[in-house]
């Protein structure tokens, strides 16, 4: 069970250790995001009324994408993993292509 806590500015921080196997199971591809790792969920203002950052749906995606990315991963492989884990948590196609296209394409701070 992943649990996060809330900080200032949105930023959460995730409370035990999270773990994602990219791809199909059994890939092997295992991400393991360190219990206490601190991300954020940065939405521009001008559509957080479409998008609120505090919206639990949307913390283990961007928890993984912002570790991957503090790992070393380019941004485009990132937003797909981020991709990937929006599609688990049953976000709409729409709202998943826009967030992997904002993810991936743009950086907000």
């Amino acid at each position: 069970m992943t649990r996060f806590t809330g900080l200032p500015d949105q930023f959460f921080r995730n409370e035990v250790s999270l773990r994602w196997e990219i791809g199909r199971e059994g890939s092997g591809a295992l991400v393991v995001v360190p219990a206490g790792f601190v991300f954020d969920v940065s939405i521009p203002a001008g559509v957080r009324w479409i998008f609120d950052p505090c919206d639990p749906t949307y913390l283990k995606a961007s928890c993984v994408h912002d570790w991957l990315l503090v790992d070393g991963w380019d941004r485009i492989t990132a937003g797909a993993v981020f991709h990937e884990i929006l599609r688990t948590q049953d976000i709409s196609l729409i709202r998943r292509l826009v967030m992997w296209l904002a993810v991936s394409l743009w950086r907000y701070r």
